[in-house]
Order: structure tokens, then C-alpha cells, then sequence
């Protein structure tokens, strides 16, 4: 079988070769390209994924500490003292039960030389913040 093509500009065109010294191709396989290409794609859209979502746990965290922080601003807001809560100074909660009430008060718990009077209860200690926020200060469980 004899090809007769006498248009020199269509061979580019032709998926396979039309001339003796033309060079050796194979017909690119569609299907395998188009799936290697999705999975690059995935491969970094995963990647930035994974990025956005660390991003997103570090702006939850920091959500709930913003909210924490309100949470014992409130508490400390209602709660009875009479004197003027210093920056960066550890206050303590204390919930009297006569009165249903919390108390701030300067006093930790391991303060007291006659301990802690019988209808208090501890609730937390907290410092007062340069934002005028009150946060929740950890203590050592041993000295509680």
C-alpha cells in the first residue's frame, strides 16, 4: 500500500511518519498524561492543604485562649474586692457559698495560716493583663 501525500504541511499533522528519514515517534497515550497531571495536582493541593489547615489549628488555639481569657475577665468582673488589681500581679478566686458569691482576693490558698474559711471554696488564680484582660494562671498542684 502506497501513501500519496503531496502536501508537505500536513505531515506535521499526521501521527505517524511520512518520510523515510522522519524521526521516530510514538503517539502520546492521552489518558496516562491527563492522570499523571491529576496527580501532581492532588500531590500539591494536598500539600497546600495540609499548610492551611495548620494555619487553622494555630487560629483555634488561639481562639480559645482569647476566649478563656474572657471567660475569667467576666468572672473576675462580677466578683467582689475592694482594692485595685495591679498589672501582672496573681489574684485568686474564691466562691463563697453564704453569700453565693466570688470573692478576689489577695490570698493563695497556702496563704491562709488558718486555712481557707469553711464556706469558701478556691476557684482559680488569675493575673490581671496589660490589655486589662484577666487570665487564668497554672499553679504547681502541690501547692494547692
Amino acid at each position: 500500500m502506497r501513501i500519496e501525500d503531496t502536501d508537505p504541511a500536513r505531515h506535521a499533522g499526521i501521527e505517524y511518519p511520512m518520510e523515510v528519514s522522519a524521526p521516530v515517534f510514538a503517539p502520546i497515550k492521552v489518558v496516562e498524561e491527563k492522570d499523571k497531571a491529576v496527580n501532581v495536582a492532588r500531590q500539591n493541593a494536598k500539600l497546600e492543604y495540609d499548610r492551611i489547615m495548620e494555619q487553622a489549628e494555630v487560629l483555634m488555639r488561639q481562639a480559645k485562649a482569647l476566649q478563656a481569657r474572657l471567660d475569667a475577665t467576666e468572672m473576675v468582673h462580677s466578683a467582689k474586692f475592694s482594692f485595685n488589681p495591679l498589672h501582672g500581679k496573681t489574684y485568686y478566686l474564691y466562691y463563697d457559698a453564704r453569700n453565693a458569691v466570688n470573692l478576689l482576693i489577695q490570698n493563695s490558698p497556702k496563704d491562709w495560716s488558718c486555712g481557707i474559711p469553711g464556706n469558701w471554696t478556691y476557684s482559680m488564680a488569675v493575673k490581671k493583663l496589660g490589655d486589662s484582660t484577666w487570665a487564668v494562671v497554672e499553679e504547681d498542684p502541690l501547692v494547692v
